[in-house]
């Protein structure tokens, strides 16, 4: 009786098992973008659970990110933070440096940027040029009860995450010429939106998006500025004041993502510590009194060309 009764459990479990699969392969056994990342992943990540980790980041992306928003990141203690970080962050990017990576016109095997990329896992650069473009409706704004618009402005970069998103989430996802790229990160930078490559263990430990982020919207910003995981790396510069041109006006203490500016008596206070070299402050002053400045003391900066 126990026997049967066993026996039924993990039968239940096994069709629980292969309905799910269904359901994530849209009723196919093996989408050809599946087969694709399977094949360049390797069996070696399947067996250590870094292949299932990947497929339901990539085929439940809002599901995914909205868990870590929701109960993920209030409950990480100090070795949680560096632990979550380490394997899924992001380097800011200058508007040049994201435009630069969705014209590039060769491929780029970039393996183990330590320099460019300051965490121990996931530092890869792979893309075979000129890349494949998808936008992706950004699931950090979905995650939010009142978000801001537009959503579908994630970028993924290069294969096989291009044609696996496709694949799987088709409602959500169109393909991008390189001039409509390009076009979306002009209207993301006008609205004042910082630009951010971002790199994970469980995408073949490497970079496989730009994403176009609001501070009131993004993950990440949030779980830098809020909880204190350093998922965001600088851009390799900082913001410079031209003190003659300042009016101290007080607009880039309102649209800096991360608090590094302060209005004080006697003029903007700049803290270096804060300021991550995005960019959002310079081309939201109305009197052009802001520039980026290369500082070494930021780590290297992520041009693709330069590296190329």
């Amino acid at each position: 009786m126990a026997g049967t009764f066993i026996m039924i459990i993990l039968g239940l479990l096994l069709l629980a098992l292969v309905g799910l699969w269904l359901l994530g392969e849209r009723g196919r056994l093996l989408l050809p973008s599946t087969w694709k990342v399977l094949k360049e992943a390797g069996w070696k990540r399947q067996f250590n659970l870094q292949g299932l980790h990947g497929y339901v980041y990539g085929r439940w992306n809002p599901q995914y990110v909205r868990l870590m928003i929701t109960e993920l990141f209030p409950r990480l203690r100090a070795r949680g933070k560096k632990w979550l970080s380490d394997r899924y962050h992001g380097k800011i990017l200058t508007q040049e440096q994201a435009r630069k990576i969705v014209t590039l016109n060769r491929s780029i095997p970039l393996r183990d940027l330590e320099q460019i990329i300051p965490y121990p896992k996931a530092r890869d650069l792979v893309l075979t040029g000129p890349p494949d473009v998808v936008a992706f409706e950004c699931s950090c704004r979905h995650a939010r009860p009142r978000h801001c618009e537009p959503t579908q402005v994630c970028m993924i970069i290069g294969q096989p995450f291009a044609d696996f998103m496709l694949e799987h989430q088709p409602h959500r996802t169109r393909r991008l010429t390189q001039p409509e790229a390009l076009d979306l990160l002009q209207a993301e930078h006008d609205r004042g939106h910082m630009h951010t490559a971002w790199f994970k263990d469980a995408m073949l430990d490497r970079f496989y998006t730009i994403c176009n982020c609001c501070k009131c919207c993004c993950a990440g910003i949030e779980a830098m500025m809020k909880y204190g995981i350093p998922a965001l790396a600088s851009s390799g510069y900082v913001a410079q004041v031209d003190t003659g041109r300042c009016a101290v006006c007080g607009t880039c203490v309102n649209v800096c993502p991360f608090h590094a500016n302060a209005l004080q008596a006697d003029g903007i206070a700049l803290e270096w510590q804060k300021c991550m070299g995005c960019g959002v402050c310079v081309d939201a002053c109305p009197n052009h009194a802001r520039s980026l400045v290369r500082d070494e003391r930021k780590g290297l900066p992520l041009d693709v060309r330069l590296m190329a």
